[in-house]
């Protein structure tokens, strides 16, 4: 695949209160473009939809955005797995994955991982419902919706929203 990309930023916050420690996905968006700048996650164009005038369609670049949450017992190596798919599980494109490591300064009681991938020249090769799957350390943790739609009319707007 062209163009992709990981990259991860690692920000600490509060211990939760009265919950049993454990990853979670804060967030998780497919967008137009994504930066990350001191542990802050920027995200453009968040959607769901792509339309497409004609199949195979094409969309140009997008980006996936994710931001999880460890705690400190959850300190050390994490495999990450994201896989594009459609409606019956084949992939779209090769799963892509990675490893991210998780450390923690001082006293902070957890921590986020903020994930940029981004992906070009994506192919769908019908109208229909696909998922981006993630899976850490080997458990499925979130689905993404996207609806892949025809829409009618003139050629030469495929990808476009």
């Amino acid at each position: 695949m062209q163009g992709s990309g990981l990259r991860f930023n690692i920000q600490d916050r509060e211990p939760k209160q009265g919950k049993e420690c454990s990853m979670e996905v804060e967030i998780m968006a497919l967008c137009d473009a994504a930066t990350e700048s001191g542990g802050k996650l920027n995200i453009l164009g968040a959607f769901d939809r792509i339309n497409a005038r004609q199949f195979p369609a094409v969309h140009s670049h997008c980006a996936v955005t994710v931001r999880m949450r460890f705690d400190r017992n959850e300190e050390g190596q994490h495999q990450v797995r994201l896989n594009f798919v459609d409606a019956d599980g084949k992939s779209v494109m090769p799963p892509l994955e990675g490893k991210i490591g998780i450390k923690f300064p001082g006293n902070v009681h957890s921590v986020c991982a903020n994930m940029i991938l981004n992906m070009n020249r994506i192919k769908f090769d019908q109208e229909g419902q696909y998922a981006i799957d993630l899976t850490v350390d080997g458990r499925h943790e979130k689905s993404l919706p996207v609806n892949v739609i025809y829409i009618p009319g003139k050629k030469g707007n495929e990808g476009k929203q």
